[in-house]
């Protein structure tokens, strides 16, 4: 009991200061952006062979020298 009552005093009061600090720190304003983020891809996919322009598909099946 001697050990058991002032760790868990202890750890409630870093509980409390860590809650204070994230709200203070404005981690709980937008809560809906982060799981919404996963939904949307910010990366365009790449074109397909039939999109691409001839030029663009021929360079890209070109080999690459390598530099000496």
């Amino acid at each position: 009991m001697y050990i058991l009552i002032p760790v868990a005093v202890i750890l409630s009061i870093l509980a409390i200061y860590l809650f204070f600090w994230a709200v203070k720190a404005e981690q709980f304003d937008d809560l809906e952006k982060q799981g919404m983020s996963i939904l949307f891809d910010e990366e365009q996919p790449p074109k397909s062979n039939k999109e691409r322009p001839d030029d663009e598909i021929a360079s890209s099946t070109r080999p690459q020298k390598s530099p000496k």
